[in-house]
C-alpha cells in the first residue's frame, strides 16, 4: 500500500525533526559551560531556521509530487485521523510531564540554567518524535 500524502508529512516532519535537533544536540549541549549564553541561543534560532526551511520545501516538493491525490480528494481528515492523532497525543503529553518534573528537578540540582534548558528542550523533542512516530504506527499497523 502506497503513502498517503499525510503519511509522507509525518515522516518528512520527523525526519527533520530528528536531524536538526540531533546536530544541535552533538554540537550545542557539549560546548555549553552551566549558563546559556549568545552563542547557544543563535545556534538554536539558526537551526529552527533550518528546520522551518526544509519543512517549507520538502511540503513543497512532496506536494507537487502528490498533485493527482491532492486534486482527487484533496486531504481530508476522518474519525480515524482524529482519534490518532488524539491517542498519539496522550502518548506524548505523558512523556511530556515525565520531561517537565525531570527538568525541574535538574534546576534545583543543577547550578545555571543550561542543563534545565536543554532538559526540558530534550523532552519537548522526544514527545514530538514519539507524537509523530505513534500516529505513523498507528496509520500503518495499529487502526
Amino acid at each position: 500500500m502506497p503513502l498517503s500524502f499525510h503519511e509522507k508529512s509525518l515522516w518528512l516532519v520527523l525526519a527533520s525533526l530528528c536531524a536538526v535537533f540531533g546536530v544541535y544536540f552533538a554540537r550545542v549541549v557539549p560546548a555549553t559551560g552551566a549558563t546559556i549564553g549568545p552563542a547557544q541561543i543563535g545556534s538554536f534560532i539558526g537551526l529552527l531556521v533550518v528546520l522551518v526551511v526544509v519543512q517549507v520545501i520538502g511540503h513543497a516538493l512532496l506536494a507537487l509530487g502528490s498533485l493527482r491525490e491532492l486534486r482527487g480528494r484533496g486531504v481530508s481528515r476522518d474519525e480515524r485521523d482524529v482519534l490518532i492523532e488524539l491517542k498519539s497525543s496522550r502518548l506524548a503529553s505523558w512523556l511530556l510531564a515525565c520531561g517537565v518534573f525531570c527538568a525541574l528537578c535538574v534546576a534545583v540540582l543543577v547550578p545555571g540554567n543550561a542543563a534545565f534548558v536543554h532538559v526540558l528542550l530534550a523532552f519537548w523533542v522526544l514527545s514530538q518524535v514519539l507524537a509523530l512516530a505513534s500516529q505513523l504506527y498507528l496509520h500503518r499497523w495499529g487502526m
